[in-house]
C-alpha cells in the first residue's frame, strides 16, 4: 500500500468512521471540489476525482473491507490483487476460502450477493439570495429538469402489466462469479451481471413512453422554506427530487446550494451583524443621538461624549434571528467624519477653538508628546 493513497486521509475521517460519516465527509468534499464551482481549476478537479475514488471504495462493505485488509497488510494482495503468502493455521486465516470470505463475503460455495435496488444520483444547483432573504428566512422555487420516473411503467422499464424475466445468465442473482484456480487453489470473484446490469431481470416487452429507460427526462419545480441566517455555502437538501434510479430503485435527492449577496450596510459574522456608523466631528466631541438601523427597523442609539473615531460597541440581541442559534449581535464601529472643505471663516474658528483646548485634555496626543520628549528631548507639538 506504500504507493496507493489513504482513502480514509483523503476523506478525513478515521479508519472506524461508520458509513454516516463517510457519507457526510464526501458530500461536504463533493461539493468543495465539484468541477462546477471549480471551472479551470485541475488541481480541484483531480481532488474531486480522488474524493470520489475514496467514497466508491468505502462505501461498499466488501470494498472496503478489502482495502482495509490490505492496509494492515501491505504487499499481500487483497484489494489490488497479487500473491497471498506467509499464511499458517496459527493465529490467522484457517485457508485460502477464509481470506476470500472474510474480504469478498464469498470464496468457495455460496455467500454470491442478490441483485439490489439502484439509487439515483444527486442533483446540485446553485441559488442566489438577497441579504436580507438570507438574513430573514424566505420561501423560494427552483425549476431544473431531471431524470423521473415512467408513470406508465414505475420505473422497471417494462410495458405496463408486463412482467420482467429473470435473467438467465446470473439467474436473478444480479452477480457473475468468474473462477480462478491459482497456486493456492481456486478463488472466485463476483461482478455485476453484464446482461442485467445487476438488477437481475430483463425486460421482455419496453415500455413504450421511456423506451424501456424506466425513466423520462421532465422539467420539475420544487419549492422549499429557506430558514433564517443561512449563509454562503449553506445548502437544503430536498430528498427524493434527484435522478431517477434504474429498476424503479430509490431516487437521488435534489441539493440547492445558497449564494448570499452583499449588503450596501451591512456585512455578517455568522449570526452577527456588522455596522460602520458615521457621525459628525461635533457628535463625537459633545455626544448626540442617531438613528442606527437593523435587520427589521431602526432604533435610537446614544453616542457618548468624547468618542474616538473607530470605537466599537456591542449590542447584543440585535443581529440575526436563528431557530437553531439564537440571535446574534449588532457591532457597530464609529467612524468620526472629518470635513474636507472649511471656508476660511470655519477654519479661523476651529483653529481658535484649538487654542483654547488644552494638550492636556488630548489624551493620546500628550501621550505621544510625552514620549517624543523622552526619547528625543523636544515636543512634537
Amino acid at each position: 500500500m506504500a504507493d496507493k493513497k489513504n482513502y480514509y486521509d483523503i476523506l478525513g475521517v478515521d479508519k472506524k468512521a461508520t458509513p454516516e460519516e463517510i457519507k457526510s465527509a464526501y458530500r461536504k468534499l463533493a461539493m468543495k471540489y465539484h468541477p462546477d464551482r471549480n471551472q479551470g481549476d485541475e488541481a480541484a478537479a483531480e481532488k474531486f476525482k480522488e474524493v470520489n475514488e475514496a467514497h466508491e471504495t468505502l462505501s461498499d462493505q466488501q470494498k472496503r473491507a478489502a482495502y482495509d485488509y490490505e492496509l494492515e497488510h501491505p504487499g499481500m494482495g487483497g484489494f489490488g490483487g497479487g500473491g497471498f503468502g506467509g499464511f499458517g493455521g496459527a493465529g490467522g486465516f484457517e485457508d485460502i476460502s477464509d481470506i476470500f470470505s472474510s474480504i469478498f463475503g464469498g470464496g468457495f460455495g455460496g455467500g454470491a450477493r442478490t441483485a439490489q435496488s439502484a439509487v439515483g444520483e444527486d442533483i446540485q444547483r446553485e441559488m442566489t439570495l438577497s441579504f436580507m432573504d438570507a438574513a430573514k428566512g424566505c420561501k423560494k422555487s427552483i425549476t431544473y429538469t431531471r431524470n423521473e420516473t415512467c408513470s406508465s411503467c414505475r420505473g422497471t422499464g417494462a410495458k405496463g402489466g408486463t412482467a420482467l424475466n429473470t435473467c438467465g445468465r446470473c439467474q436473478g442473482k444480479g452477480v457473475i462469479q468468474q473462477v480462478q484456480n491459482t497456486m493456492f487453489g481456486r478463488t472466485i470473484r463476483q461482478s455485476p451481471c453484464p446482461d442485467c446490469g445487476g438488477t437481475g431481470k430483463i425486460i421482455k416487452e419496453k415500455c413504450p413512453d421511456c423506451k424501456g429507460k424506466g425513466a423520462q427526462r421532465k422539467e420539475t419545480t420544487v419549492s422549499f422554506d429557506i430558514p433564517a441566517g443561512v449563509d454562503t455555502n449553506s445548502y437544503i437538501r430536498k430528498r427524493g427530487y434527484g435522478q431517477a434510479a434504474p429498476n424503479g430503485g430509490t431516487p437521488g435527492d435534489l441539493i440547492v446550494v445558497f449564494r448570499v449577496e452583499p449588503h450596501k450596510i451591512f456585512t455578517r459574522d455568522r449570526f452577527d451583524l456588522r455596522l460602520d456608523l458615521p457621525i459628525s466631528y461635533k457628535t463625537a466631541v459633545l455626544g448626540g443621538t442617531v438613528k442606527v438601523p437593523t435587520i427589521d427597523d431602526t432604533f435610537e442609539f446614544t453616542v457618548p461624549e468624547g468618542t474616538q473615531s473607530g470605537t466599537v460597541f456591542t449590542l447584543r440581541g440585535k443581529g440575526i434571528k436563528s431557530a437553531r442559534n439564537g440571535t446574534g449581535n449588532l457591532i457597530i464601529r464609529v467612524i468620526v467624519e472629518i470635513p474636507t472643505k472649511m471656508s476660511k471663516e470655519q477654519k479661523r474658528e476651529l483653529e481658535k477653538l484649538d487654542a483654547d483646548i488644552e494638550l492636556k485634555q488630548y489624551d493620546k496626543m500628550r501621550r505621544f508628546s510625552d514620549n517624543v520628549e523622552a526619547l528625543y528631548g523636544e515636543k512634537p507639538f
